[in-house]
């Protein structure tokens, strides 16, 4: 459960209510727990997200290696103003996608107040656990 969120409260609150009798069952559990996050628990979710960002697969070709620089610039600064990795859900995304979706992503929220980054950050990681469930479960988000 540590793999989908990073918070221990909620991957034990998830374990301790299984069997699940469907997927759905899951994922709504997980909405629940993600719903009741602490502020501790959220910042411990944030901080076992990665850190410097990878590079995003079908990320090739032309202007590639620009926007790959601009996107280290904007999560250093993203990690320098909210003192959090940027975490954004992918899922359902062309692969050709992928990096407009992150540097448009970034730059947006990083107008945002710390309060409100946060709330959208919280948001994001119920969707991305949503997801890692589903993975493991053997289905596509």
């Amino acid at each position: 459960m540590l793999a989908c969120c990073g918070s221990r409260r909620w991957a034990r609150r998830i374990a301790a209510h299984r069997p699940y009798p469907d997927l759905e069952a899951l994922l709504a559990a997980a909405d629940e727990a993600s719903y009741d996050l602490s502020p501790g628990d959220l910042t411990e979710a944030l901080a076992e997200e990665s850190l410097s960002p990878q590079p995003l697969a079908g990320a090739r070709g032309r202007g590639t290696l620009a926007a790959h620089t601009a996107l280290r610039a904007a999560h250093a600064e993203y990690e320098r103003r909210f003192r959090h990795a940027f975490v954004i859900c992918l899922d359902g995304l062309r692969e050709e996608e992928l990096l407009d979706r992150v540097l448009s992503g970034i730059r947006d929220r990083l107008g945002h107040e710390p309060d409100e980054e946060r709330a959208i950050a919280a948001d994001e990681l119920r969707r991305i656990a949503r997801g890692r469930l589903a993975h493991l479960a053997g289905e596509s988000p």
